[in-house]
């Protein structure tokens, strides 16, 4: 007789992560664990042969995580990166420099911070732009990249639009008010000139009430603005002309019609006075003046002595 025997089932309980348990508590691997399990014990006794150099590459490998990883730590990347791409040939060594009347070259290179090993691959195109845009005359500026080795710098300058002085100090001002940098030569000399406070801000409305009248423009000096309020205009020829705060094209077509009837400012006289709407008061040099009054003084003496005669 034969005996018969049957193996019992043996029922798999999923625990977690892909591992089951048996009725009797022992845990099984998944497929792949087991796999690597094999592998492991098949390689620590040796049946599993190493691919040659293996030892001398996973320690290169190891080297250059370590390394890399202290050069990134340490804030050493961007200097190792510029020194790589410069010795590739990626060297800025040429700028190509647009739109600069006012802006020197050598500025705009100190602006760009460019030591000659400066690689063109680094260079922050976005930083460099303000950095140009920072420069006193620069309103809009465009840094572009020419590989291998070369940047195009366009650059667009402000306007000076007049003189602002300000106390003892003298600034090139544009039209909108906005200063440019403080004077320093005298190739701007035949701009406008504003003086006082808030004068710089109101220095296109005023300029705008002369347009109609370019031949008078030529003749100004300076205009001077008084409590933030009106202006008062200093000619090349000392007059003075005393600007009323409201209605000043009004009080200007006045001027002119004085003017081109009866030459009024080229006579002697020391200002112009258009503050009140129904009247010009006109204030004459102390020379004037004093010929004035020995003139009025002639003119009472003799009337005096007329008088006399005719009571005799």
């Amino acid at each position: 007789m034969h005996a018969l025997s049957a193996r019992k089932s043996r029922v798999l309980r999923p625990v977690s992560g892909g591992v089951s348990r048996l009725e009797d508590g022992a845990l099984v691997l998944p497929r792949s664990g087991r796999r690597l399990l094999r592998f492991a014990v098949a390689l620590c006794t040796g049946k599993v042969e190493l691919p040659r150099h293996i030892g001398k590459l996973s320690f290169l490998a190891y080297c250059a995580f370590v390394g890399g990883h202290a050069i990134a730590w340490g804030g050493y990347w961007p200097n190792v990166k510029e020194y790589v791409t410069t010795t590739a040939g990626f060297a800025l060594d040429n700028v190509k420099l647009s739109g600069n009347v006012h802006t020197s070259e050598i500025d705009v290179l100190q602006a760009l911070n460019l030591d000659g090993v400066t690689s063109l691959v680094s260079l922050n195109v976005d930083a460099a732009q303000k950095k140009i845009e920072a420069l006193p005359w620069v309103e809009k500026v465009e840094v572009r990249k020419v590989y291998p080795h070369t940047i195009n710098v366009m650059i667009k300058e402000r306007q000076a639009y007049g003189i602002w002085q300000h106390g003892d100090e003298l600034s090139l001002i544009e039209a909108d008010g906005t200063v440019i940098a403080p004077l320093r030569d005298s190739k701007f000399a035949t701009l406008p000139l504003f003086v006082g406070r808030d004068a710089e801000t109101a220095a296109q409305d005023i300029e705008k009430d002369f347009a109609p009248w370019p031949e008078f423009k030529d003749r100004i000096k300076a205009f001077v603005r008084v409590g933030s309020r009106r202006w008062d205009v200093y000619l090349k020829n000392g007059v003075v002309v005393k600007l009323p705060e409201d209605n000043v094209e009004t009080a200007l077509a006045r001027l002119k019609r004085m003017e081109s009837d009866q030459q009024l400012l080229e006579r002697d006289i020391a200002a112009v006075d258009l503050r009140l709407p129904d009247r010009m008061a006109i204030q004459l040099t102390p020379e004037a003046l004093a010929r004035r009054q020995k003139a009025v003084a002639a003119r009472t003496k003799a009337l005096a002595k007329a008088v006399k005669e005719d009571v005799i």
